[in-house]
């Protein structure tokens, strides 16, 4: 009889609006884990409510009121499996109202994905005292997850540091356990130490 896969529970987590459900959402489908006939329904029906970069978010997104207001409001689970794995990705809200929310998902992961809004305004709006970047990190550290994939999302201009972001990270308690890496589109990743 062969070897019991491994279960494995990521969670995305990170500031509202970093890009947390469409950058899972992207990965999904890229995986094959959804028709791309159902992207592209979701692509028309985004269209017509003036949310086209929604397409992807909705494949996680499935409340009536997130799609309206265009953000995560509840905890949404995918699973899938490779050769080694169980996986279950677990994708938390991002908004500060629905915190509640991201710690049930983060308390049911063994690592996590933060999904950091890499812009010039973004970074820095996700990093503040009101932000949820710096805030979600802790939260994860303290509620036991200690590996961590920091993916630097939006990575069109130069607006942030990637060693500020390994500094930050490190800085909660994760030094040893961090994975940076800088996503300019779902295709193309930049991989960086996790050391300052």
């Amino acid at each position: 009889m062969g070897k019991e896969k491994v279960h494995i529970s990521i969670v995305v987590i990170g500031h509202v609006d970093s890009g947390k459900s469409t950058t899972t959402g992207h990965l999904i489908y890229k995986l094959g884990g959804i028709d791309k006939r159902v992207i592209e329904r979701f692509e028309k029906e985004a269209a017509e409510m003036n949310k086209r970069s929604f397409k992807y978010a909705w494949v996680l997104d499935k409340l009536k009121a997130e799609r309206e207001r265009g953000i995560t409001i509840d905890i949404a689970l995918w699973k899938f499996e490779t050769t080694k794995y169980y996986c279950t990705v677990i994708d938390a809200p991002g908004h500060r109202d629905f915190i509640k929310n991201m710690i049930t998902g983060t308390s049911q992961a063994d690592c996590a994905v933060l999904i950091i809004d890499s812009t010039t305004g973004g970074f820095e709006a996700g990093i503040s005292k009101d932000g949820q970047t710096r805030e979600h990190a802790l939260l994860a550290f303290t509620l036991g997850v200690k590996q961590m994939i920091c993916c630097c999302n939006k990575k069109r201009d130069t607006g942030v540091d990637v060693n500020l972001v390994i500094s930050l990270i490190c800085g909660v308690g994760l030094a040893n356990n961090v994975f940076v890496m800088a996503v300019l589109c779902i295709d193309k990743v930049e991989k960086h130490n996790n050391r300052p």
